[in-house]
């Protein structure tokens, strides 16, 4: 049995909680855990999960920012907008994603690297999600960019 020391979501008070129940998740890339809080006896669910650290993205223009998980979350949810896609699928979708980017064991990462990672997993799930993702990211102009974009995928 482990003890740690966290706020507990229900008495809101530093305290000593116990782990009752882990479970690895998400392919072995995260922890769920379940806790008990020894002051309330309130039970609570905690996740772990790899996050990517340090990195930095070089984007297009030259500048330079670090990483950010929500870029990529809000770039797939507008591509997935209505497509049958579930939240389950969607989370794995950005794990997958993440331990790719991961995987790379970089500190700088140019964007157009971390764009063809995305397009490559995206292709996997929704063609249409995928061409809606292509058309910002490769920032298409016009409808034949939009039809060589399309006669690619068909290829691959």
């Amino acid at each position: 049995m482990y003890f740690f020391s966290m706020k507990c979501p229900f008495c809101k008070k530093q305290q000593q909680t116990k782990v009752i129940d882990s479970r690895t998740i998400k392919e072995g890339r995260a922890v769920r855990r379940r806790r008990e809080c020894l002051k309330c006896n309130e039970r609570f669910t905690t996740y772990e999960e790899i996050e990517i650290l340090r990195l930095t993205v070089i984007k297009r223009d030259g500048s330079r920012e670090e990483y950010n998980r929500d870029k990529i979350e809000n770039g797939l949810r507008k591509a997935l907008e209505k497509r049958p896609v579930t939240e389950e699928r969607i989370q794995k979708l950005i794990a997958e994603i993440e331990y790719a980017i991961q995987s790379k064991e970089k500190r700088e990462m140019k964007s157009r690297v971390i764009g063809k990672i995305i397009m490559d997993k995206l292709r996997d799930v929704d063609d249409v999600a995928f061409i809606r993702f292509a058309s910002v990211y490769k920032a298409i102009g016009s409808a034949d960019s939009f039809r060589r974009v399309i006669q690619d995928m068909m290829k691959e």
